[in-house]
């Protein structure tokens, strides 16, 4: 499974950045599949989530993405 983790933060506070994780459900999905739609993924959170600005983002495994919390 692949996870798009963003790196946000709060526009009117810059220094209160969290990671949010997006999961996509199906499991075929590829890194290359990720890196290449995650931007329309990125657009649709952006939209619904307006006081918050995305600072960056990668694809990587949601085994390797559980590791690191």
């Amino acid at each position: 499974m692949i996870v798009l983790v963003l790196s946000v933060c709060l526009l009117a506070e810059a220094n209160t950045c969290k990671d949010v994780h997006l999961t996509y459900s199906a499991q075929s999905v590829t890194p290359m599949q990720c890196l290449m739609g995650g931007q329309a993924q990125i657009a649709q959170w952006s939209n619904g989530h307006p006081k918050w600005r995305v600072k960056r983002w990668k694809c990587a495994p949601a085994a390797r993405i559980a590791q690191d919390i």
